[in-house]
């Protein structure tokens, strides 16, 4: 999911917080510094005050986003197929209403 969210644009901590709410602060911690070390992401530190760090894709990273988009394409149709494993009021249900 964090190299799902970086695709388009760069993100702070709090931002990944705030798209993935069920992560708890030490494991996205230990992800994104997992990611960074295997040169998927780039952290970027700005010497302000607050300091202030944003994590990006690398080029090395960027090249994960077709088999991205094919995983995505693959649990829309596993969804559309099985749509009793989704919650009543899932917003996915409109989601994959338009999936082939």
């Amino acid at each position: 999911m964090i190299v799902w969210y970086l695709q388009n644009k760069r993100l702070r901590f709090k931002d990944f917080i705030d798209l993935i709410p069920d992560i708890s602060t030490k494991v996205l911690t230990l992800e994104l510094a997992e990611l960074e070390k295997n040169n998927i992401i780039t952290r970027q530190s700005f010497k302000e005050s607050p300091p202030r760090v944003e994590y990006s894709l690398s080029e090395y990273g960027k090249t994960l986003a077709p088999v991205l988009h094919v995983i995505k394409g693959w649990g829309l149709k596993h969804l559309k197929q099985n749509p009793k494993i989704l919650h009543k009021d899932s917003e996915w249900r409109k989601k994959i209403q338009n999936v082939g």
